[in-house]
Parts: C-alpha cells; sequence; structure tokens
C-alpha cells in the first residue's frame, strides 16, 4: 500500500526539526508502511537533491544517536520537492499532476501536513478543496494541522467550518505533541490496566490534582506571537486542559478514536465556564520581570507569562476535588507533570506523623523531560522510634526500557499513518477547551485587570502563586525531575 505525506511549509524550522528527523527515525526502525513518499511544498525553489541535502544536515543535527548515512541514503530516495505558494491556485494544479505519476495505479493514501504559520491553514484548505487534491484519486485523505487551532472559540468554529467543507471529521488529525509522550499514553494504561488506581482515582481519597508545564525559557524570538497569545493560548488552552481531560475522563469501552474522544468531551463539558467574577479568585496571572524588555514587546504589556487557573469537574467522581493547571515561562526548569495528591489519613497514630494535606500520599506522573513515575508514601524511620519519614518509588521509562525514547512526532505521525485518531483532538473538544478558556482571556484584558504580578527568572513564578495556593490550604508541588 502506498501513502504519500504532503509537506506545505516544507522549508520551515518544524519540518526540518521534527518532522522529517521522526520521519526517518521510523523508517530505520521499519516502521514507515512499505512505498512511503515524502514531497515537500515551499516557495523555495530547491531541487529534489537540494531539499534532500538539507535535510540531510538536519537529520545529523537532531537525530537519535550516531547518524547512519546508508539509511538516510535509502530514505531519502523516497523525498521530493515541489516549489509552489499556498496563494497560487496554478501550483496546486502543479501539484496534482506531480503526484498523478507518483502514486501510479496504487490507491494512495495521502496526508496533507499543513507546517505552516496559523494564517495559511484556510487558504491551503481551500486550495485542495479547489484542486480536487482531498478527493480523487485519494483513497483515504488526512490533514494534520498543528496547534493554535484558533485563537478563540470564533477563530477556531471558523476553522473547523472550513475544514469540513472538504474533509469529514475523521480525517482531520490536530496535532499536539504532547500527546504523543509516552508518559501520556502510559497515564491511560496506569488508570485502565491496572486495578490498584482505578478504586481510589475520584474525591473520597483524592484531595486535588496539580498539573504543571514549566519553561526555564523565556519568550526569545517569538514576541510577536506570544504578546497576543499569551500564556493562555499558547499553554492552556491546549496542553494542559487536554492533560486534564486524560486525568479526569472515564473508561473508554474500546482504545479507539471516538470512544477516547466521547469521554474527553464528557470532562470538557462538566467544566463551567468562569463569570468574570470568578476569574480574580480562581486565577493568578504573572509575567518574568525582564519581558517588556525582550525584543518587540510593548513597554506598557501586560502580556501573562505565567497563570494559574483553578477548575473544578463537575460530575460525581470528581465533585469538590479541585484541579490546579500552572504554566510559566522563565521558571526554575523545564518540566510538565501531574500530581494526584491524596487525602490525609483520617486518623494519625502516631506520634510526630504527617499533620498535612502535603504530607500525605503523592503521585506524580513526570511526563517530559524525565519520562517517569514517582509514588510518594510514609515509612518509618530505621532506629527512631516511630518517627515518620516520605519515601518514594520511582520508575523511570530510561532506565527500565532500553533505548532512547522516541521523538513525540514519532508516535504522532505513525498514528496518522495509520488512521488512529485517539490521541488528536476533535472539532467539538477544540471548541469546549475554547469555551473555557475565552472567558479568562477576555476579564486578564479587560481594564479592571490591568495589574500584573512580576517574578524573577528561575524561579517558579510570582510570589502570590504560593500565597493563593496556602489561602487555598494546599501547597504547590515545586521540584525539578531528575534526569536519569
Amino acid at each position: 500500500m502506498a501513502d504519500t505525506i504532503v509537506i506545505f511549509g516544507a522549508s520551515g524550522d518544524l519540518t526540518n526539526r521534527k518532522l522529517i528527523p521522526a520521519l526517518f527515525q521510523l523508517h530505520r526502525k521499519g516502521r514507515l508502511p512499505g512505498e512511503t513518499r515524502i514531497v515537500g511544498f515551499s516557495r523555495t525553489p530547491f531541487t529534489h537533491d537540494e531539499w534532500r541535502a538539507k535535510l540531510a544536515e538536519s537529520a545529523v543535527r537532531v537525530g537519535e544517536g550516531e547518524f547512519d548515512p546508508a539509511a538516510w541514503e535509502e530514505f531519502a530516495r523516497s523525498i521530493y520537492y515541489q516549489p509552489g505558494d499556498i496563494g497560487e491556485s496554478e501550483d496546486f494544479v502543479k501539484l496534482r499532476k506531480f503526484l498523478a505519476p507518483l502514486d501510479g495505479d496504487h490507491a494512495a493514501t495521502r496526508i496533507y501536513y499543513l507546517s505552516t504559520a496559523p494564517r495559511f491553514y484556510e487558504p491551503a484548505i481551500a486550495q485542495l478543496g479547489a484542486s480536487k487534491l482531498a478527493g480523487q484519486p485519494c483513497r483515504k485523505c488526512r490533514v494534520v494541522i498543528e496547534k493554535p487551532f484558533g485563537s478563540d472559540l470564533a477563530t477556531a468554529r471558523r476553522l473547523n467550518e472550513a475544514l469540513h467543507k472538504v474533509f469529514r471529521e475523521r480525517q482531520v488529525f490536530r496535532i499536539d505533541h504532547y500527546l504523543g509522550k509516552e508518559t501520556v499514553a502510559n497515564l491511560l494504561v496506569l488508570r485502565f490496566a491496572n486495578t490498584i488506581f482505578e478504586p481510589v482515582w475520584n474525591r473520597n481519597y483524592i484531595d486535588h490534582v496539580q498539573i504543571t508545564a514549566a519553561e526555564n525559557s523565556t519568550i526569545g524570538r517569538r514576541a510577536d506571537y506570544y504578546e497576543s497569545a499569551g500564556v493562555l493560548r499558547d499553554m492552556l488552552q491546549n496542553h494542559l486542559l487536554q492533560l486534564l481531560c486524560l486525568t479526569a475522563m472515564e473508561a473508554p469501552a474500546r482504545f479507539e478514536a471516538d470512544a477516547v474522544r466521547d469521554e474527553k468531551v464528557k470532562v470538557l463539558r462538566a467544566i463551567r465556564p468562569k463569570r468574570a467574577q470568578d476569574v480574580a479568585a480562581d486565577t493568578v496571572r504573572g509575567q518574568y520581570r525582564r519581558y517588556r524588555d525582550e525584543a518587540n514587546v510593548r513597554p506598557d504589556s501586560v502580556t501573562a507569562t505565567f497563570g494559574v487557573v483553578k477548575v473544578e469537574v463537575e460530575n460525581w467522581r470528581w465533585q469538590g476535588v479541585p484541579f490546579y493547571l500552572r504554566t510559566g515561562k522563565a521558571m526554575s526548569c523545564r518540566t510538565t507533570q501531574i500530581v494526584i495528591q491524596f487525602r490525609e489519613p483520617p486518623h494519625m497514630m502516631f506520634e510526630g506523623g504527617p499533620t498535612s494535606t502535603h504530607e500525605a500520599n503523592r503521585l506524580v506522573l513526570q511526563i517530559q523531560p524525565a519520562e517517569g513515575i514517582q509514588l510518594y508514601f510514609q515509612t518509618k524511620v530505621p532506629d527512631a522510634g516511630m518517627q515518620l519519614r516520605m519515601t518514594e518509588l520511582d520508575f523511570n521509562f530510561r532506565s527500565k526500557f532500553a533505548g532512547g525514547m522516541p521523538e513525540a512526532y514519532q508516535r504522532l505521525l505513525l498514528d496518522v499513518l495509520h488512521g488512529d485518531a485517539s490521541l488528536f483532538s476533535r472539532s467539538d473538544e477544540v471548541e469546549l477547551a475554547w469555551g473555557i478558556v475565552d472567558p479568562i482571556a477576555r476579564a486578564w484584558e479587560s481594564a479592571d485587570m490591568t495589574e500584573i504580578a512580576l517574578y524573577e527568572a528561575g524561579g517558579w513564578g510570582p510570589p502570590t502563586s504560593t500565597e493563593w495556593m496556602r489561602r487555598q490550604g494546599r501547597e504547590w508541588f515545586d521540584m525539578c525531575p531528575v534526569l536519569h
């Protein structure tokens, strides 16, 4: 069976750093379907050989382990380049004519990957429809879209409408690289393939859940994007809400796309959008102190680079259990983690034992970069009477499984090739997420919220975040992962 992957925006950074290296590694592992071809489409006037040479440089630079020239030579024979402009209808006609003999008499599965700036999504989709590239002779056509999926609910709906004019929803793959992380997939296995966790995975035993996505980098040269997006649109609407859904969802009947996504949608529907008066009480926002000195940032900018949002999933399993979503730039370290904080024992019979929730049992799922799971529990200190100490059981993917951890795009691209949309967002899922984020963003950008808490780079956000959490009667789990 022949597969053709057409990458729009092929000369861009994402293609060079992520897509081609991931496809190359899949080829090396023998996991690409037979006769898979890759066609780049961009305005830069490369020949086939020039583009292959440029991609080889990236594969050497970002590949896993030692570069294998023989494997690359074999892989490169399936790479082609067709220059073209998304704004030119005639270039799509040329692309169609180029692909026809490449597919030959095979019933081609064709994947269109929009590795472009978001403003080109709708024009590219329209051109694919107008040029008949999304119809016959495709036996199976799929389109892959990178985040952001719109910048608010209105633009997300417009993008979905544009997609559905050309593709069926089952052909659309909205990609979020966080969901390709091994620990994200392992979260579902942890919950639904083991009997020891699910009985306590509810409001009777869990006090609260913390989901943190921290980055130690600043915005760098991304000010043009970040000034309009901010931390809510950049991280919370997609990554953090996706992790919340996987943490809070019920068990689907089967591990298949619609069954999994149905359960995620139920979680989002159980989160009540915040009223303007709730935002001040249920959120914290901050900005690292040197943000306004970054290139192309307004000197009076109140764009948030740090944010906390408290949400509640109003159903029988989670009623009364707060979920704290926290994300920020210029933090102490780079880490994405889910902390399941259990309740303290109803009665402590040992003198000097734990007396607060933050000393109770804790399950930590490290999503990146130190993929693994830690369970914290109380143990007796030897030769010290009945003195207790928090102890840790540590499972680390890298130390337990041979070989390096696969890059997230490998898993996700393979799922696209197989037509498995389980780890991709559905249109209703995207719109419900924006329905949660939009009221918060409007409140943060209103004239009533002009003050923003400043914080020094290299910490865990503004002091107001710690104070706010303590007023909730809780403590943040501020710990950088240990890379094994």
